[in-house]
């Protein structure tokens, strides 16, 4: 069973202190199991956006961002409608409210670590010799491939299909 502990908010790092600052808390103490983690969430991204407003999109809005990804917009007056509304406008509250996080004093450490699959200055080698196969080795291609597939009928593939035949 964890022990619980009460930890005040001024005991967390700065950054933590200054997004807690934000929200409209109830209260300071939040309980925390025997490592110092929250058992409960003490903020949430919903709590933070209610507290911005609302942006609005108009019908005519919406049917532009509609034609520009050439998608067929929902009917107006439709409950299709109204949902896509709302929801594109709780997507626009978010951006808004990422832009107006201040990251003046945020400073970088060092250079953006390398995600990439490959090192810094390699690559995909597309070269002949990185496909040769072994003289020993049977290349796989053709008809071969079949003995990999789970499910074939009369030396073709078999793939499944939720489409009814017509």
């Amino acid at each position: 069973m964890l022990k619980l502990s009460r930890c005040s908010l001024s005991s967390l790092s700065p950054l933590v202190r200054r997004c807690n600052a934000h929200i409209r808390r109830k209260t300071t103490l939040a309980d925390v199991d025997s490592t110092g983690i929250p058992i409960k969430p003490t903020w949430s991204v919903n709590e933070l956006l209610s507290s911005y407003p609302r942006p609005s999109i108009s019908p005519a809005t919406l049917e532009r961002l509609h034609e520009l990804s050439a998608l067929l917009p929902p009917s107006p007056g439709t409950s299709e409608h109204a949902k896509l509304t709302r929801e594109l406008e709780e997507l626009v509250k978010l951006v808004e409210a990422v832009k107006l996080v201040d990251v003046s004093e945020v400073t970088q450490e060092g250079s953006v670590p390398d995600g990439r699959v490959w090192a810094s200055g390699e690559g995909v080698k597309l070269d002949a010799e990185s496909f040769a196969c072994d003289a020993e080795a049977a290349p796989v291609d053709g008809r071969s491939l079949l003995t990999h597939a789970s499910r074939t009928m009369d030396g073709l593939y078999v793939v499944e299909s939720d489409k009814p035949r017509g």
